[in-house]
């Protein structure tokens, strides 16, 4: 049985900005889409996206982009 490829690192920055885009500004899911959506526009593959997201502060926020980004990952919304 074949697996679908792992999703590249625009198609992760899209769906993370259009779940930034339908979020309320300034909430945690918002702080965290967009973080997800800059860090994946801005790195080569997976492993330097989730290398970056660690660093994110506060650690709330870091917490939920780096939840996020893993369910992006692996094809859930």
């Amino acid at each position: 049985m074949a697996t679908s490829p792992a999703p590249n690192n625009l198609d992760l920055a899209t769906s993370a900005q259009q779940m930034a885009d339908a979020a309320q500004a300034g909430s945690l899911d918002h702080a965290a889409a967009a973080s997800v959506a800059i860090t994946c526009a801005t790195t080569r593959d997976a492993a330097h996206a989730r290398t970056v997201l660690g660093g994110i502060t506060p650690d709330e926020v870091r917490q939920a982009a780096l939840d996020l980004f893993e369910r992006l990952s692996t094809g859930e919304r």
